[in-house]
């Protein structure tokens, strides 16, 4: 009995890190590349497996993706969640860690979004947190502002991953910098 539970235990791990192989495999191809250019054979090649292995596990290219956003939304939303309320440096730093980490494939998915359906579902469900997140950690300004949706849309636009792409991808400033420059315009937002 105890010989039957390790093996359906160890054959349980080894399906879970096949799985994991694939989807880095994946996300790494759709953070370097578009969407029409991933194909699965290279998804499977670099992940270790074959084709129809990708394919039985998650159905499609887009079924893919779906894991990958699940996968992803999974670390994301806790670690934006860190953001206390009420800090500036402290909300930045965690919005920047979270940019360093996952800000160039938010960029690769906003550039597609447009032509692909199921990248759109999730820029759509990013906006939408983005949007909650800057009322949630901007709340006593907010609150207290004379036009809340200015200052709210104000708050959006310096937060976004566009301006943390601006600053460190295409002017090259260092993270550091880059949150420096962030929580700059932050603060004369909010003055």
């Amino acid at each position: 009995m105890k010989s039957r539970g390790y093996r359906m235990r160890a054959r349980a791990d080894a399906v879970a890190a096949t799985g994991a192989q694939i989807l880095a495999a994946a996300q790494a191809r759709l953070t370097a590349q578009a969407y029409d250019e991933v194909m699965l054979d290279d998804v499977a090649a670099d992940a270790g497996v074959t084709v129809q292995t990708v394919l039985r596990r998650f159905g499609s290219k887009e079924g893919l993706v779906r894991a990958i956003a699940g996968r992803l939304g999974d670390q994301v939303v806790p670690q934006r969640d860190s953001a206390p309320a009420g800090n500036t440096a402290a909300a930045l730093r965690v919005l920047i860690d979270h940019y360093e980490q996952f800000g160039d494939i938010v960029m690769q998915v906003l550039r597609q979004e447009l032509r692909i359906p199921v990248f759109a579902e999730i820029t759509a469900f990013g906006r939408s947190y983005h949007d909650a997140w800057v009322s949630r950690v901007f709340q006593p300004w907010l609150e207290a502002a004379d036009d809340r949706d200015i200052l709210h849309a104000q708050l959006v636009a310096a937060c976004d991953v566009y301006t943390w792409f601006l600053l460190r991808r295409q002017t090259g400033l260092s993270r550091r910098f880059t949150e420096d420059a962030i929580r700059g315009l932050v603060e004369g937002v909010l003055t």
